[in-house]
C-alpha cells in the first residue's frame, strides 16, 4: 500500500504504519476537508469524493475508503459489490458523525471492515488505521473468497442449498432428513450432486465454500457498554462466532469421513 512511515508519535506512543491513500466519500464538505485533514498530518495521501458515484465512475485500485453513513446501508453493501465486479478488493470503513448500534451492525453484516465516530480523534483513530491496514491484505482474500464462494452456491438446486446449510451447521445425514422431511438416501443424493456442482473433493470443501460465503453477525449485544465499545465488540463476537461455526463444522464433516 505504499512506503513506510517511521517515528510516528501519538500520545507518547512511537507507532510505525505504511503510508496509504485514504477515499473519503460521501458527507459534508467540512467533515471531508477535516478527515483529509488529519490523514496528511499523519502522512497518508487523501482523495475526497462528494458521492458515492462520483467514486465508482474512477474506482481506486489500492488504499482505503472511508465512506460516510448516510442510513443507506444498501448504498455501502452495493459499493463492495461493484468493486468486487471490477476485482477491486478495498476495504471499505464506515463514519459516521452520530453513530448507532443497528446502523453500525449493519455497515459490518453489508462487508465494511470498521465502524468510526466522526469527528475523528487523531490518537484513536491512526490506531484504528494501523489495524485496517494490517489486516487489508487479508480482507481483500476473505472478500476474493466469499464473491467466488457465493458464485458457486448460487449454481445449486434451492433442496441442494438446503443440504449445504444444515451440514456447515454440523447436522448429520439423518438429522438433514428430519428435518427437511426427506429420507437419507435422498439427502444423499442431494448432497452428492451438491460436491459435484461445487468441485468439492471432501465434504469439508463443500462446508469451506459455504462457511467463505457467509457474513455472520451476534444477534445479542452487551446491554452495559457504552456505543463505541458496543461496535468494537459486535465487529469481534462476530469473528469469534465465525471461527467457532468452522471449527464445529470441520468436526462434523471429519467424523462423517471416518
Amino acid at each position: 500500500m505504499g512506503l513506510m512511515m517511521r517515528g510516528l508519535l501519538v500520545d507518547g506512543i512511537v507507532l510505525s504504519m505504511k503510508r496509504t491513500t485514504l477515499h473519503i466519500v460521501g458527507g459534508d464538505s467540512r467533515s471531508r476537508a477535516e478527515q483529509a485533514r488529519i490523514a496528511f498530518a499523519l502522512g497518508h495521501h487523501a482523495e475526497v469524493y462528494s458521492e458515492f458515484e462520483e467514486l465508482l465512475d474512477r474506482p481506486p485500485t489500492d488504499g482505503i475508503i472511508i465512506a460516510a453513513d448516510d442510513g443507506e446501508t444498501a448504498m455501502t453493501g452495493s459499493l463492495i459489490r461493484k468493486f468486487g465486479e471490477h476485482g477491486i478488493w478495498l476495504p471499505v470503513v464506515v463514519a459516521s458523525d452520530e453513530p448507532r448500534i443497528d446502523r453500525a451492525v449493519a455497515a459490518i453484516k453489508a462487508g465494511a471492515i470498521d465502524y468510526l465516530t466522526l469527528p475523528l480523534e487523531m490518537g484513536s483513530f491512526v490506531r484504528r488505521l494501523a489495524g485496517i491496514i494490517a489486516e487489508s491484505r487479508e480482507y481483500a482474500e476473505r472478500r476474493r473468497r466469499e464473491v467466488s464462494a457465493r458464485h458457486a452456491i448460487g449454481m445449486l438446486s434451492r433442496r441442494e442449498r438446503e443440504v449445504l446449510e444444515l451440514l456447515s451447521a454440523g447436522r448429520s445425514n439423518r438429522e438433514i432428513g428430519t428435518f427437511l422431511d426427506i429420507s437419507p438416501r435422498t439427502v444423499e443424493i442431494h448432497r452428492g450432486n451438491m460436491m459435484t456442482k461445487l468441485a468439492a473433493g471432501h465434504i469439508a470443501d463443500a462446508i469451506r465454500l459455504w462457511l467463505d460465503a457467509q457474513f455472520e453477525l451476534p444477534s445479542v449485544l452487551p446491554a452495559n457498554a457504552n456505543d463505541d465499545v458496543k461496535i468494537d465488540q459486535a465487529v469481534v463476537a462476530g469473528r469469534i462466532r465465525a471461527k467457532r461455526t468452522t471449527a464445529r463444522a470441520l468436526r462434523e464433516a471429519h467424523r462423517q469421513r471416518q
